[in-house]
């Protein structure tokens, strides 16, 4: 899988409201399927399933199995190979325009 490729698929996952969450809930540890299931309750649990899929699909997962336990770990490197080839680049950039802006506005009238 090339490099772009896989950015399609971090930038898939997290343009969904709903994953975000689930990565949310998993920054904050670890969680079985269950779990998830319960703390996303208005959803069932073949939805939150797909949702997991995506994000495993995309790296963001990482999935240990236990027993019957189906444990789902965050892996936060593929977001932050995302921001090191994307958003630092453009930060930057937008960073000295908005400088340039803030000089000139200070500026007195002429």
């Amino acid at each position: 899988m090339s490099i772009d490729s896989k950015d399609d698929a971090v930038f898939k996952a997290l343009a969904n409201g709903l994953r975000r969450e689930i990565l949310d809930a998993l920054k904050e540890a670890p969680r079985t399927t269950g779990m998830l299931c319960n703390q996303f309750s208005s959803l069932d649990r073949c939805t939150v399933m797909q949702h997991l899929k995506v994000l495993e699909d995309a790296g963001l997962v990482l999935v240990k199995r236990e027993g019957r336990d189906r444990w789902n770990h965050l892996n936060a490197l593929p977001i932050r190979a995302i921001h090191d080839r994307w958003i630092s680049q453009y930060a930057g950039h937008a960073m000295s325009v908005l400088t340039a802006l803030q000089r000139n506005l200070d500026k007195p009238p002429e």
